[in-house]
């Protein structure tokens, strides 16, 4: 698949076949996640994969509550990714005071996106979800009380069916300038 395919390609699923995922598949993801680039390659993520259907449903009820319901297509995911944010070197600690940046967080994102750009290119689908219960998933998967979750990705076969993306992106003036904020590319 060439690129531009890709990218149209990936989108966030919502209701998952329950077919099983191929570990082959999972390590190809995890994988390319893992050459993705980071600040001063400090690689500051850590990947948890779920797939015990027992874990699976329990982390799915950690990503929605009473209150917030959007999430609860997880329960029908076969597998999760939860990204823990590791440390990042000391260069980029002292980097990040100085320029009141977090980088872990823009380095986890960018893996993430590696990891999903390479699930869709195998046929699978993802959603990455920022909502959930981070003291329930660390109790639940051994994490290490000072560690924090960056986010969840759900993965799986998308359901037979399901459609392609319909929400409109932006068009290019609203979203980008040339020479200026305000210049028209």
């Amino acid at each position: 698949m060439i690129f531009s395919e890709l990218i149209l390609a990936r989108q966030s699923v919502r209701r998952y076949a329950p077919t099983p995922v191929e570990n082959d598949k999972i390590r190809q993801c995890l994988d390319a996640a893992r050459l993705a680039p980071s600040a001063s390659n400090s690689q500051p993520w850590h990947f948890i994969v779920v797939d015990d259907k027992s874990l699976t449903t329990e982390v799915a009820k950690a990503t929605f509550s009473d209150i917030q319901l959007i999430n609860k297509f997880t329960l029908q995911a076969p597998v999760f990714v939860v990204i823990v944010i590791e440390k990042a070197r000391l260069i980029t600690r002292l980097a990040m005071q100085v320029k009141k940046k977090e980088w872990p967080l823009i380095d986890i994102g960018i893996a993430a996106e590696h990891f999903c750009l390479q699930a869709a290119e195998l046929g699978l689908g993802t959603c990455m979800i920022g909502w959930f219960d981070e003291k329930k998933l660390q109790k639940l998967l051994h994490i290490p009380a000072e560690k924090s979750i960056g986010l969840v990705i759900s993965l799986g076969y998308a359901e037979e069916g399901y459609k392609q993306r319909t929400k409109v992106r932006k068009n290019m003036e609203e979203i980008a300038g040339h020479n200026t904020y305000k210049g028209r590319f």
